[in-house]
């Protein structure tokens, strides 16, 4: 999430029922999907393969009070002989070793994240690391070189502030390369030059901020300037290895994910031209320096993760509107690889890191869709089987109501897409209340997966429409930037026409309408009430609501909103920030915040609060002690949905 999150008549307007889905088909008699459903539920991601096939896979599942819980399971490519296995304490698995006999990743020493190896023997893991490399502020990622021989991590090269317990030196944060013997000897920084280094070297499903080269000598880094100290954003690019860095391009923009191309002769990465600044293109450049090149100039769609593999391919995750799919990119060409019917394919594909690995071309995926949660699917030749089947013995246990993909022109003959969820036993020329649900981002989209938060409110007698609205992935690179310096007011009659298609298709009681966003979609409700009284009842989490201070107060760059200086054009930044237009809100509303929040800053929400409750209005806070961005806890979580069910059940009625 990058916030890291319609008042318009329809003319023209069509409906495409391109995925209509259900459960079973008698009734169940556990009744419609509620949120302590949601913390029960598992489901399963592809994490890592080894040498010989055997993929190493997460089951995630919440309880009725803290953290989510991961377990981690390994099973054959021909979804047999599953096993538990049971990690040691504060081991996070990242991948195999080439013999196939331990597992590398994070285990957690003195509060740091250090980098551990733990052989694996008749499904157990030793209660000891065979291999340890501690760093003094702890390592962040890791990867092993194609032949095996040694491991690239991110890490921060400063020594610890001895006064951190008391203290936090606001500068900027510092990654840089650490490299060492797969037996963790002769351990070294490599490229000390380079110190901004944008993100994990990840394998296996993630795109990756390092790429080893095919002989295992040098790594392919991508580096991006600080936030701090900087109005604009650019990327740059080094080969790095034991001798120094050669630097190769700079990037006057984002830049994500890395990938030796056409022999080694290139480096493949994802970028954009766009004055909103999420990569989506594929572009390459010269290894040995040179010019960078858009590849898919265009591309209806949105390329948002690439990473290569040790065999030399290259994957590239794709959103094709509310689908996502993985394609190849060979040759400079872009071709649809591997997609899964009526649903998604998660990330990129999982496969053995190593070169010459005796699984050869072997794939994994993980793979939802709208009655489904995430599962584990291998590929077998152009399609998917899926092997793991987490949360349907839960699911089929539950009514669910239908989910479309719908399609309407808006006022303007805006073409757009969105995603609806009935609730179980819809009935068809009813009116139903209704709930608009914006997606947070807000450059992302809404997959067609399966969605707790369309789920708990249908499962509260809503129809729910996802609206994709311009600033969302998927439809190219104009639809996605339309979005900057014009939030407030393309992205709102977008999510606004939503309301206005619902109630045209019958769907909708003009009468309880609800709208519910967090993030960036809580920006669009805060937002929203300002503009329009028709709903009776409004739910933000975690919302903008006055721009000028949120832009310098994020833990992240938000230039790509509007990279003017707030101090210089304060009215370009208040024109869009809700809490200018308080006296205007006539709908009740409900702000959720986490109060360790540094995404969108907790100030946000309180501000926005007390202006409302000053002048009167119909408003009520609820802060999570301790809570990021979104909560964490599951105890918190589900006192978000049960704050959102009162507030519908009070006002919207």
């Amino acid at each position: 999430m990058r916030i890291r999150l319609k008042r318009l008549a329809l003319e023209g307007v069509t409906l495409a029922f391109a995925a209509v889905m259900a459960v079973g088909q008698a009734k169940p008699a556990h009744g419609p999907f509620t949120a302590k459903d949601w913390a029960g539920l598992h489901s399963a991601h592809a994490a890592a393969m080894s040498a010989n096939g055997t993929i190493l896979y997460g089951v995630a599942f919440g309880a009725e009070k803290g953290p989510t819980h991961t377990e981690w399971w390994t099973v054959g490519a021909d979804g047999n002989n599953a096993k538990k296995l049971e990690m040691p304490d504060g081991f996070h698995p990242m991948g195999y070793t080439r013999d196939g006999q331990s597992l590398y990743g994070g285990w957690k020493v003195n509060d740091h994240q250090q980098f551990a190896v733990f052989a694996v023997k008749e499904g157990k893991i030793a209660s000891a690391p065979t291999v340890i490399v501690a760093l003094p502020r702890g390592v962040g990622s890791a990867s092993p070189s194609p032949d095996g021989k040694r491991f690239a991590m991110t890490a921060d090269p400063r020594e610890p502030d001895p006064l951190e317990n008391s203290r936090h030196v606001q500068e900027p944060e510092e990654t840089s390369l650490y490299v060492v013997n797969a037996n963790g000897t002769d351990g070294a920084w490599w490229c000390k030059d380079l110190k901004y280094i944008s993100g994990a070297i990840t394998v296996g499903g993630g795109a990756s901020a390092a790429a080893w080269s095919a002989d295992s000598q040098s790594l392919a880094v991508l580096s991006q300037v600080p936030r701090i100290g900087h109005h604009e954003v650019g990327s740059m690019i080094d080969v790095c290895s034991a001798s120094g860095s050669r630097h190769v391009a700079n990037i006057a923009n984002s830049v994500n994910g890395i990938a030796w191309v056409n022999g080694g002769k290139d480096l493949a990465f994802l970028s954009t031209k766009s004055l909103v600044l999420t990569p989506e293109h594929v572009w390459t450049v010269p290894a040995a320096g040179g010019t960078a090149e858009d590849r898919t100039p265009d591309l209806n769609a949105t390329a948002v993760q690439l990473a290569s593999d040790a065999n030399g391919r290259v994957w590239v995750s794709v959103n094709r509107g509310v689908r996502s799919e993985v394609d190849e990119f060979r040759d400079g060409i872009l071709k649809t690889a591997y997609a899964w019917p009526d649903g998604i394919v998660r990330g990129t594909p999982v496969e053995s890191e190593y070169a010459e690995g005796s699984a050869g071309e072997q794939l994994a995926f993980t793979v939802s869709d709208p009655t489904h949660m995430g599962n584990v699917a291998v590929a077998e030749g152009e399609h998917l089987r899926k092997i793991t089947h987490e949360g349907d013995e839960q699911l089929k246990e539950i009514e669910l109501g239908l989910v479309q993909v719908v399609q309407w022109k808006s006022k303007g003959g805006r073409a757009l897409e969105g995603i609806a969820t009935f609730p179980a036993g819809y009935e068809k020329g009813k009116k139903y209340p209704f709930l608009v649900l914006p997606h947070g981002g807000p450059e992302a989209n809404d997959e067609l997966a399966f969605d707790a938060f369309s789920r708990t409110v249908a499962g509260l007698g809503y129809v729910v429409l996802q609206p994709q609205y311009r600033g969302s992935t998927g439809y190219g690179a104009d639809f996605l930037a339309a979005i900057y310096q014009h939030f407030g007011d393309r992205a709102y009659e977008d999510v606004d026409s939503a309301t206005d298609f619902a109630i045209a298709q019958g769907w909708a009681d003009p009468n309880r309408l609800a709208i519910f966003g967090w993030s960036a979609g809580g920006f669009m409700t805060s937002w929203t009430v300002t503009q329009t009284g028709r709903y009776k009842a409004a739910i933000e989490g975690a919302g903008i609501t006055d721009w000028a201070p949120f832009l310098w107060t994020s833990d992240i760059a938000q230039v790509d909103y509007d990279a003017r200086w707030t101090e210089e054009d304060p009215a370009a930044f208040s024109k869009f920030s809700a809490v200018y237009f308080a006296n205007k809100v006539t709908t009740p509303l409900l702000i959720l915040h986490g109060e360790a929040d540094q995404r969108v800053p907790t100030f946000q929400g309180t501000e926005y609060f007390q202006l409302l409750a000053a002048r009167g209005k119909t408003v009520r806070m609820v802060t999570y002690p301790g809570s990021p961005h979104f909560p964490v806890l599951w105890e918190q979580r589900l006192d978000v949905m049960q704050e959102l069910a009162e507030w519908l059940a009070k006002y919207n009625k």
